[in-house]
């Protein structure tokens, strides 16, 4: 918990520090001279040891506690299994959720694309989310503005289930106005998630992060509308890496939001008319 909330060791570092220790606590306790002897950076290790003199972990776990949170570690039984096949997947996993014993159980499937969606693109989206729910989908995407709050809203209004990720801590939502839906999420039985500790900054390249976590929760990801530059196609390339399947509506050519899921079926991403195709390819 301490490498995770003191930031800087990152899902290949941890694994190195647990593979030299064998065990989270011993590597965290060990010595700086051997920290620094296994490959970690110098400055880094100068950061670490200031933190472990000054971190109160009771106090931690008083404030998530307090925020109902859940920590999940990747030995822990009701971590994602599909997620754990990742090779970077994270070591801590923050969760709220009512239902945590069996919702990273169900098959899901994740739906993303732009942040600024045309009408097309919201009709799109909620055509897609609701087939996918009346046929037993969990609905997995990254609470962003745009699409990501059309596929969570479209799945609890028909009374799906559906994943939040978080790219920030859990006390520090963003966008802000999305706060009450990720609240929402829980109340109808879903999980939002996070591998932010409190306190964690918004940064700009904690969103590409938490996009392999939006593919590594799911058997595919769906993008319903996205123009070239759409961060959801960084979710896409997750999945592609990851040996998951990958989705792409075809849209108006006159619409730039119509560019990135073009480039995705040119890149040979399964075309999705309606929610056969993704059954079929799944074979499902």
């Amino acid at each position: 918990m301490g490498f995770n909330v003191s930031q800087g060791i990152g899902p290949a570092r941890f694994k190195l520090l647990l593979e030299y220790f064998g065990s989270a606590k011993k590597a965290f306790e060990a010595p700086v001279e051997e920290l620094i002897k296994i490959g970690l950076p110098k400055n880094l290790v100068s950061k670490l040891e200031k933190f472990r003199k000054n971190f109160d972990t009771d106090s931690y776990f008083i404030r998530v506690e307090k925020l109902g949170i859940k920590i999940l570690t990747s030995e822990d039984k009701s971590y994602p299994k599909l997620l754990k096949e990742v090779g970077d997947s994270p070591p801590v996993l923050y969760v709220k959720c009512r239902r945590l014993a069996d919702i990273f159980k169900q098959k899901a499937i994740a739906v993303v694309g732009t942040r600024t969606p045309t009408e097309y693109g919201r009709r799109v989206t909620e055509m897609i989310v609701k087939q996918l729910v009346t046929n037993g989908w969990v609905i997995v995407s990254g609470l962003a503005r745009g699409i990501d709050r059309v596929a969570h809203q479209t799945a609890i209004k028909n009374n799906g289930l559906t994943i939040a990720v978080l790219g920030t801590g859990f006390d520090n939502i963003y966008p802000p106005e999305n706060k009450s839906l990720a609240e929402k999420i829980v109340e109808t039985g879903g999980a939002v998630i996070s591998e932010f500790p409190l306190g964690a900054k918004i940064e700009p390249g904690n969103f590409p992060a938490r996009n392999r976590i939006i593919s590594g929760l799911s058997l595919g990801v769906v993008v319903t509308e996205a123009a070239c530059d759409s961060g959801s196609l960084i979710t896409a390339s997750w999945a592609a890496n990851q040996g998951r399947e990958v989705f792409a509506v075809p849209g108006p050519v006159t619409s730039r939001f119509s560019a990135g899921t073009s480039e995705l079926i040119k890149k040979g991403a399964k075309l999705v008319w309606d929610v056969d195709d993704i059954l079929e390819e799944l074979n499902i």
